[in-house]
């Protein structure tokens, strides 16, 4: 999947050429080559009302970052073994916003809290799920990404439906991974369809190509991955969505620090807005996702 994705990230970054502009939650850029375009909707999860204000850090503090390499593209190593990833590269983002001074450290995904926990760092930034658990326990900062659950489908059900709805659905076959929330939520609101479990991501989606389904219905970011990837072939794009409702998929993810560090989160919270605001996030966040989930 690794090979996958920095080969996916190339092709990407060659193809990009042009402008962009606001709409609604989220930024949509058109980026051009090789004679077509593409959209990409950028996720923007701030409250542009809110103004938020940067508490005073003091300027020799140095930020100790904790992150695990083995969740591209949040967080992975880079060509030369160096933490990289979209959490990773925010991060440091982030501190250059607050010029504050900051160093990332690897630990298995599995020790980060109680690394946390233990004072070896200062903020994790990885795939941690923001939970009521993880809010008693830590502080958290808004969410700066969200995983949504996607529908993938052939190009050719696209074409025949001009303007994307539930109705679509109706009488559809489509795979879910059984005993996720993706298959809970397809329960709830996908009555019409008919729905096919399978015991693992990858059987679906081979399925779905093979033309034995006509719709998966799952994890974006794995999705994100797969449709961009070899395997899919280019076999399968995105419809529908992004389904966001944090009862079945979550609230997102977020820096995670230590409760009595709060001027710290507060600082972060401040410097993830301005990163937003100035069009930084959006510069990261095409850099990671060659086919974005949203």
């Amino acid at each position: 999947m690794m090979r996958y994705f920095i080969s996916m990230m190339t092709r990407f970054l060659r193809k990009i050429k042009a402008a962009s502009w606001a709409w609604g939650p989220a930024l949509l850029l058109c980026l051009g080559g090789g004679g077509q375009a593409q959209t990409v909707r950028v996720p923007n999860f701030w409250d542009s009302k809110a103004q938020l204000e940067r508490p005073d850090i003091p300027a020799t503090r140095t930020v100790r970052f904790l992150v695990d390499d083995d969740f591209p593209p949040l967080h992975f190593p880079g060509l030369d073994g160096t933490p990289t990833g979209f959490s990773v590269e925010l991060a440091r983002a982030a501190c250059e916003r607050l010029t504050l001074p900051c160093t990332v450290q690897v630990r298995r995904f599995d020790t980060l809290l109680d690394a946390l926990a233990d004072r070896q760092g200062d903020v994790v930034a990885a795939a941690i799920p923001i939970t009521a658990d993880l809010r008693r326990r830590f502080a958290v900062t808004a969410p700066y990404f969200k995983i949504p659950a996607r529908l993938a489908v052939k190009p050719a059900q696209i074409s025949d439906m001009p303007v994307f709805s539930p109705k679509a659905l109706q009488g559809k076959t489509i795979g879910v991974v059984e005993g996720t929330a993706h298959e809970a939520f397809a329960k709830a609101f996908m009555q019409s369809s008919t729905l096919k479990p399978y015991p693992e991501l990858t059987a679906a989606q081979t399925d779905l190509k093979a033309g034995g389904i006509d719709y998966v219905f799952a994890d974006g970011l794995g999705l994100a991955l797969w449709i961009g990837g070899q395997e899919a072939d280019g076999c399968c794009v995105f419809a529908g969505g992004p389904y966001l409702e944090s009862r079945f998929f979550g609230e997102g993810i977020g820096f995670v620090l230590r409760s009595e560090d709060d001027n710290l989160r507060r600082a972060l919270d401040y410097a993830l807005q301005q990163l937003w605001r100035e069009g930084k996030y959006a510069e990261l966040y095409l850099r990671f996702f060659p086919i974005s989930p949203f």
